[in-house]
């Protein structure tokens, strides 16, 4: 009995932790040099410049607040395109719970701030598209480039 559950948890905790480095290359980070709020600010116009629709902004760290507990300052942006999202939706109807697409900005216990998204490749694999399908491409294109203009420094 003993080395049963010996072995299962030894196997467990293998398995567990050689699925960690597989969501981490899934997690695309950059740094800004901006705080958490201007990094949002940034990237909230460079999505509404693309013509793509802001669905949400949540704020982690007020809502820990109203629960009398400290957060550093983390917010997501959700955002997307039908004209992107609907296809893979077709394709996969789980995609949905992917999409809207969405970016994490954060500061780090040093202060650091970043800015964190899945790959849409994730996507494909996660909901069964399409590796080569048109829509991940750009999906992927677009958090790039979007991203990117959050954390510029201009």
């Amino acid at each position: 009995m003993f080395r049963t559950v010996f072995t299962t948890s030894v196997v467990l905790a293998i398995a567990s932790a050689a699925a960690l480095p597989a969501f981490a290359a899934d997690l695309i980070t950059k740094t800004s040099s901006h705080s958490v709020p201007v990094t949002m600010d940034r990237l909230e116009a460079a999505v509404n410049s693309a013509g793509a629709t802001v669905f949400a902004r949540i704020d982690h760290a007020a809502g820990a607040e109203k629960v009398d507990m400290s957060l550093r300052p983390t917010t997501v942006l959700i955002f997307g395109n039908p004209a992107l999202g609907t296809p893979a939706m077709v394709d996969g109807q789980t995609a949905g719970l992917d999409l809207p697409l969405r970016v994490l900005a954060y500061a780090d216990a040093e202060g650091v701030v970043h800015v964190a998204y899945h790959d849409p490749a994730t996507m494909a694999k996660d909901h069964d598209l399409p590796t080569d399908a048109e829509y991940l491409a750009k999906m992927t294109g677009a958090l790039d480039k979007l991203t990117s203009k959050a954390v510029a420094e201009d």
